[in-house]
């Protein structure tokens, strides 16, 4: 009978092995890549000109939902929109702790690594993967990560709206089982991805990218509880043997726009946030999707802001589209897409006659309607996620179903992401 390795050793082993499959330097290196699933993810932004939030001698608690499960992890750290260096004094991964803000679950802390070291010096403009870290991570699964920033770090590269709490605490209490806050967050910060390898069916995991504004990003959904349409996608998931190599990575950004940047009209009260809403969909695309490890599938739901925000106080007037300006748009993320292999989905635009954001007009309800037949129709995206038929009143189609509204007349609330999530054809991804 073969020698039983101690529990360190085996553990040992096992990164070490996970951390050469991860190398891309030999003939392997596609093969390895594939390797590796993205099981979470945040599209980052840049944040305003005004704001000053930083952090000092701090450490940073946040929570994450795992979609697809793995037995080893890495985790992506972002200093993009950083005009410094990005100095983290140490990272650590564990599964939370169930009913204790900010705790971890004992067992399961693990130190994060980059290139061998506990530290790491992102540079302006960079992101960063730790090395592969043994950790049986489940799906379905609250993820905690710390990072404790030792000098003075301005918050400069975020996903503004997570709609999950995270903790900040002084000093450096990274490996602590609890903590005790200063400071309660609704933001990431710093943090863009996790990625798994060793999950069900290992090989041929992929993951399905949900790529949107938001309502992709969950906005107006219950803080804390994961009720975001992708969430709710991956529950579905989870659920189908079929789907259960499948992770789900949320790449919405509230207010985002697939043509433009943000473009606030000077003096009003939007510069103080519209940076938050991102690059625009054409351009991040690349970052957003293409680059997510095992992406295989996109589902684009874009252009509502286009259509909408000109005029109002986050975008110029003379930012008004027309139905064909966003139909381009979209052949151009469907033919990135497809450059690099990826099924590419068509989600038809939702209805909002009545919002409150001032985005109704008989005008924009045409270019929606034409938008959404293309969609329908054109032959261009690879199938079609008709979220507008999913979630339009019967009785009034232009406007949300009153079970589905979460009162803005926009933006679904739990009950319509639910209802949104049960539109999509698993089909489409066997």
């Amino acid at each position: 009978m073969p020698r039983r390795l101690p529990g360190h050793l085996a553990v040992l082993i096992t990164g070490l092995a996970m951390l050469l499959a991860a190398q891309p330097a030999s003939a392997s290196a596609s093969r390895s890549a594939a390797a590796w699933t993205g099981t979470w993810a945040a599209a980052p932004s840049a944040v305003p000109a005004s704001s000053t939030l930083a952090f000092e001698e701090q450490t940073l608690r946040q929570v994450v939902r795992t979609s697809v499960a793995g037995r080893g992890v890495r985790v992506r750290l972002t200093n993009e929109f950083g005009a410094t260096p990005l100095v983290i004094g140490e990272a650590r991964v564990a599964l939370a702790a169930p009913g204790e803000p900010g705790g971890i679950r004992p067992g399961t802390d693990r130190p994060l690594r980059f290139g061998g070291r506990t530290s790491v010096t992102v540079p302006p403009g960079a992101r960063r993967w730790s090395d592969p870290v043994a950790l049986d991570l489940p799906a379905g699964a609250d993820l905690t990560v710390s990072t404790y920033l030792p000098r003075r770090t301005p918050a400069t590269t975020v996903h503004n709206l997570a709609y999950q709490h995270g903790w900040v605490a002084p000093g450096n209490v990274t490996g602590k089982p609890a903590v005790e806050p200063t400071a309660t967050v609704t933001t990431w910060y710093f943090l863009s991805g996790v990625s798994v390898t060793g999950g069900p069916r290992a090989g041929r995991s992929r993951a399905v990218v949900a790529f949107g504004d938001s309502i992709t990003d969950g906005a107006e959904t219950t803080l804390g509880a994961n009720r975001r349409w992708p969430d709710r996608l991956a529950e579905r998931f989870r659920t189908d043997p079929a789907s259960a190599r499948l992770g789900v990575l949320n790449a919405g950004i509230s207010g985002n726009r697939l043509l433009r940047d943000p473009r606030p009209p000077a003096g009003t009260p939007a510069e103080d946030y519209a940076t938050f809403f991102g690059e625009a969909g054409l351009k991040r695309f690349e970052r957003d999707v293409l680059d997510q490890p095992g992406a295989g599938y996109v589902v684009v739901l874009l252009g509502v802001n286009d259509i909408g925000q000109p005029g109002g106080p986050a975008a110029p007037a003379d930012e008004e589209v027309t139905a064909a300006e966003v139909i381009e748009g979209h052949r151009r993320l469907v033919a990135m897409a497809h450059r690099h292999g990826l099924k590419a989905y068509g989600a038809t635009i939702m209805p909002f006659e009545g919002d409150d954001l001032g985005f109704h007009t008989p005008e924009r309800e045409a270019k929606r309607q034409a938008v959404n037949a293309w969609i329908r129709t054109g032959g261009v995206y690879d199938a079609v996620v008709d979220f507008d038929a999913a979630t339009r009143d019967p009785a009034h189609p232009a406007r949300l179903l009153p079970a589905y509204d979460s009162g803005d007349g926009l933006h679904p609330n739990d009950a319509g992401m639910k209802a949104m999530a049960d539109a999509v054809p698993l089909r489409l991804f066997r």
